[in-house]
């Protein structure tokens, strides 16, 4: 009976909290995102709730918080800038819209970014480079308290970083874009952080203009597959699953996937013996290989050192062997543009690549 009547009272006690909240006026339009949703209140206020990641109440400048409000809802006021981002896929998000300039710190230096405007920014010590992700310099990062702090979701292998970043009262955001099922999920983050940032119509006419560029593509007139692997300076290989979001943006290129059925529904990679790889793949018409996962070879010769077995590739005897450019993994908020050179590569036109390579 005790229980009960605990249980009685806690719910009452979260619907008091909860009915503090300014009422729901309208839902920010999602397309395809699954792992954030945006409620606008009124008054201006907007609750930002995203999946494993928290939930945050966003203030318009000059107003209060309402009262009562549940613990676990993080306050954030506007003009939201003074942000530390770990993550290439979100800066990249926020340059995209224009909202670059809110970036102050950052776990990336000058050498890591292929982003030029990011890339200055950080030279230029706009963007303060305060060490590597798993161990930042939290002494500096005290000097400038930031408003928010936007890690990926690596951050979960890093439970020391996320209770120091309590200690100081810095605010977490987890960006779960890497865990929505389409590209075009992962690439619809960037209205999030319009949200955030006050950029919601640059978001959303970058995002519109990147899944037109996919929806323009001519079908492919023929059945051109792909493989798409890498290999480590200890020449491990490891395969993209069929669940993998580069498989999902071949597949909106018109390109079908080599091996068939490798991990379906699963994401990420998984390593196989090259002999085994073969057996499956050996009979793909392209090869787009990762370059930066695992080293970028500049030459056909050069990827073929690192397993001779290459050379018995259909693609490499066909001579329509492809790398990713330095820049391909960290233009998230341009995934139209990649899978336009997709397309470009499944077709042969090899002239007009841009983030794709071509390996003579």
């Amino acid at each position: 009976m005790k229980k009960m009547i605990a249980l009685l009272l806690s719910l009452f006690a979260v619907q008091t909290a909860l009915a503090e909240l300014p009422v729901v006026t309208e839902k920010l339009d999602l397309e395809a995102a699954k792992n954030f949703a945006v409620d606008r209140l009124e008054g201006g206020y907007s609750l930002i709730t995203v999946q494993n990641g928290g939930r945050f109440l966003l203030i318009p400048a000059g107003m209060d918080a309402p009262d009562g409000l549940d613990a676990d809802i993080m306050l954030l006021y506007m003009p939201l800038d003074n942000l530390f981002v770990a993550s290439t896929s979100t800066v990249a998000l926020m340059d995209e819209i224009g909202a670059l300039s809110a970036v102050t710190q950052t776990t990336y230096d000058v050498e890591d970014w292929y982003l030029p405007s990011v890339k200055q920014a950080v030279q230029d010590g706009q963007i303060a480079y305060i060490g590597h992700y798993k161990q930042p310099d939290f002494e500096r990062i005290a000097l400038n308290p930031p408003k928010l702090a936007v890690f990926s979701t690596m951050i979960e292998g890093t439970p020391d970083v996320r209770e120091k970043l309590d200690e100081l009262g810095i605010p977490l955001l987890v960006d779960s874009s890497a865990l929505e099922e389409t590209p075009l999920g992962r690439m619809e983050w960037m209205k999030l952080y319009g949200v955030l940032l006050g950029r919601e119509n640059e978001a959303s006419t970058a995002f519109d203009a990147q899944k037109q560029k996919i929806e323009s593509l001519e079908p492919m007139q023929e059945n051109v597959t792909v493989a798409m692997f890498y290999i480590t300076s200890k020449g491990a290989l490891y395969v993209r699953n069929n669940g993998d979001y580069m498989v999902k943006m071949l597949e909106l290129a018109g390109g079908r996937y080599a091996p068939e059925g490798l991990g379906t529904g699963e994401s990420g990679t998984r390593q196989m013996e090259m002999e085994a790889f073969y057996l499956v793949a050996g009979d793909a018409d392209c090869i787009l290989y990762m370059g930066q996962l695992g080293g970028k070879p500049k030459t056909l010769s050069q990827l073929i050192e690192r397993n001779t077995l290459l050379a018995d590739f259909k693609a490499v005897q066909n001579g329509r062997v492809y790398c990713t450019g330095a820049d391909y993994f960290q233009q998230a908020g341009r995934l139209g543009d990649l899978i336009e050179d997709m397309n470009r590569m499944l077709s042969g036109d090899d002239a007009a690549l841009n983030h794709i390579m071509k390996l003579e």
